[in-house]
C-alpha cells in the first residue's frame, strides 16, 4: 500500500474525529482513475469518503463517485498515456451550499512503485518486530508510519 496515501486517509480520519461537522452542508463530489483492468471502485475513495461524511457534507453514496477507466476520460483528468495501465489519480472537491468556498483534496499515484516501497517497508518492520519477539503479531500499515520507518 502507498504509505503517503495510508497517512493522508490516516489524516483525514482524524481530522473527521477532531472537527465532527466541519464541513456541514458542503457538496462533495469524488472522481477516481484507474487502469481500466480494475473492476471496483477505489478502496482509498471509499475510505476519504467515510471521513468526509464524519465531517459533515451533504449526502454522499459511493455509488456517486466518478470511475473513469476509458483512455479518453483518463487523459481528460491528466493521466500521462505512458500510465494507463498502472495508475491512481483521486480528487475529492467539497464545495459550499452557496458556491462561494471549495476545497479540493488530490493524490495522483503513476505507476506502482510507491506500492513497491510501501510493501518493502512493511516487510522490513515486520522482519524487525519478529527478530524483537514482539508481543503482538498484527500490524497494520498505520503502526510502521507511527513508529517512523517510512524511508
Amino acid at each position: 500500500m502507498g504509505k503517503q496515501i495510508v497517512a493522508l486517509q490516516a489524516t483525514m480520519e482524524r481530522m473527521a474525529k477532531d472537527f465532527p461537522g466541519a464541513f456541514s452542508g458542503y457538496k462533495l463530489e469524488v472522481t477516481e482513475s484507474h487502469q481500466k483492468t480494475k473492476a471496483d471502485t477505489s478502496g482509498t475513495a471509499k475510505a476519504m469518503v467515510g471521513s468526509f461524511q464524519q465531517l459533515g457534507v451533504e449526502p454522499f453514496g459511493h455509488d456517486q463517485i466518478h470511475m473513469l477507466r476509458d483512455d479518453a476520460s483518463q487523459r481528460a483528468f491528466g493521466v500521462p498515456e505512458e500510465y494507463s495501465t498502472g495508475h491512481a489519480f483521486h480528487t475529492y472537491t467539497l464545495t459550499s451550499s452557496d458556491g462561494s468556498v471549495q476545497f479540493q483534496f488530490k493524490h495522483n499515484v503513476c505507476g506502482r512503485r510507491t506500492y513497491g516501497e510501501g510493501v518493502a517497508d512493511a516487510v522490513q518492520f515486520i522482519a524487525r518486530k519478529a527478530a524483537e519477539k514482539s508481543e503482538k503479531k498484527v500490524f497494520n500499515m498505520i503502526d510502521i508510519l507511527e513508529a517512523g520507518e517510512m524511508k
